[in-house]
């Protein structure tokens, strides 16, 4: 059985594996470091994870979820959190609700801090996941809560994950 408790603080932090991180010109934008404390923790059914950004990287495209939502909570360092039209400064403490929705709830984390940015990423996880990417005009479906992916495509094109970002 897996430990029912580790520290978000301390816990250590990898890599994403291949092919989620960002290669190509796209990791010049984005790299994060991340421990899947849900799947440590023997979780099925919520998504937690612990990511650390470095300064003057985000972890993601900005994006919406169709059917996932997703909770954030700012544990160390400082950056902004870009949702909808809007952007925010974000610090330790800071809890930040993505609901499922449209392009009105696209989000992204920054860290345009100097020191690196750790947050607690939380999340629910359905059967199925439509993903739309607005600054780059993508949609990506995933099944079974895993980030197995169904399609990755741009109109009737199929380009990489981090193709236009």
């Amino acid at each position: 059985m897996p430990p029912r408790s580790i520290n978000i603080f301390t816990q250590a932090c990898s890599p994403l594996p291949e092919p989620i991180r960002a290669s190509g010109p796209a990791a010049e934008r984005y790299a994060v470091d991340v421990a899947m404390a849900g799947a440590l923790l023997g979780m099925e059914r919520l998504g937690c994870n612990i990511f650390v950004v470095p300064p003057g990287k985000r972890a993601f495209p900005f994006h919406n979820h169709h059917a996932t939502e997703e909770l954030f909570v700012i544990l160390e360092g400082t950056g902004s959190f870009r949702q909808g039209k809007d952007s925010v400064p974000v610090g330790p403490g800071d809890m930040l609700a993505c609901p499922a929705g449209g392009a009105e709830s696209a989000h992204q984390i920054v860290n345009d801090g100097t020191q690196p940015l750790r947050y607690l990423a939380i999340s629910t996880r359905p059967e199925l996941d439509v993903i739309e990417y607005p600054d780059s005009g993508k949609t990506r479906v995933i099944a079974g809560g895993t980030g197995f992916d169904l399609l990755v495509g741009r109109d009737t094109a199929t380009p990489g994950y981090w193709d236009g970002e």
